[in-house]
Parts: C-alpha cells; sequence; structure tokens
C-alpha cells in the first residue's frame, strides 16, 4: 500500500436548506397544532395500512424547520434508528423534536415498545442538548399525545 493511500479518506459534507423564512414557518405550540401539521404531511392512502415513523424537526422558537419520514414498517410495527434520528436532527440544528408514528389498528394506546424507545430517545436528547416535546400516535380519526397523557 502506498503512503498516499493511508490518507484517502472520505469526505463529509452537511448541508441543510431551509426554502422558507423562518417566521413563515408553522409554529407549534399545542400536540394539536403538531398532529395538524402531522396529517397534512402523511400519505391518507398508507395511514390505516402500514405503519410509519415520522420526526417533526423544531427551531428554538417552535417553528418547524422540517418533516422527516424517518421509517416505513408493516402492518404492525416500524423501527426508529436512534442514531438515524439524531444524526438528521443534529444536521438540520433543530433544538427539539416531536416524534410521531401512525398505528393502523386505530388503537392509539402506546405500546410498552413505543414507550420504551420514547425514553431511550427523551435520555438521548438530553445528552445532545435536543428536546423531545412529544411523541404522538396517530390516526385519520384522531391521536395520542405521550406528552399530554403523561406517558413522558
Amino acid at each position: 500500500m502506498e503512503q498516499n493511500e493511508i490518507f484517502r479518506v472520505a469526505e463529509v459534507q452537511l448541508s441543510y436548506k431551509p426554502h422558507f423564512r423562518a417566521q413563515e414557518r408553522p409554529q407549534i405550540s399545542t400536540s394539536e397544532q403538531a398532529y395538524q401539521v402531522l396529517l397534512n404531511n402523511w400519505d391518507m392512502k398508507l395511514i390505516n395500512y402500514i405503519e410509519q415513523a415520522k420526526m417533526i424537526l423544531l427551531n428554538s422558537n417552535n417553528r418547524v424547520l422540517g418533516i422527516v419520514n424517518l421509517s416505513t414498517g408493516g402492518s404492525a410495527s416500524t423501527v426508529l434508528d436512534t442514531k438515524i434520528l439524531f444524526t438528521i436532527a443534529l444536521k438540520a440544528t433543530a433544538t427539539s423534536i416531536i416524534l410521531c408514528h401512525n398505528h393502523p389498528s386505530g388503537n392509539l394506546r402506546p405500546s410498552s415498545e413505543d414507550i420504551r424507545i420514547t425514553e431511550k430517545i427523551k435520555q438521548g436528547g438530553k445528552l445532545l442538548d435536543i428536546a423531545v416535546h412529544d411523541h404522538l400516535i396517530i390516526s385519520e380519526n384522531g391521536y395520542l399525545s405521550m406528552a399530554d397523557e403523561a406517558y413522558m
């Protein structure tokens, strides 16, 4: 191996290109507002069919930086990869996030896994100074806010 090959490494680039000024973005101060933003950005053909997870990225004024599709699963589960989730939040310089996933069954109660992963993400957020404001479980007919219901 040549000496120059030792120093060949991949370049990592970070970029975030918002398309709206901060004051034009929606501001979220309630779980109902978060639900409405998410519902307007959900593929309604899939909400009763497969489980999906999304994340709202927020700035320090709780203005929406963006909505991220985190995963698409099957009819009963999807995966939240914490490394990917926090990589995205850090790249967007989000100061807080709101997690969300749908339950195709229409049952809005969180599973024990929903509670466990939410606590794991909340603890990870503390280390990175990224607040986890809420985790919504949604259907086309309503939602459950884990924050409002004291699950977190």
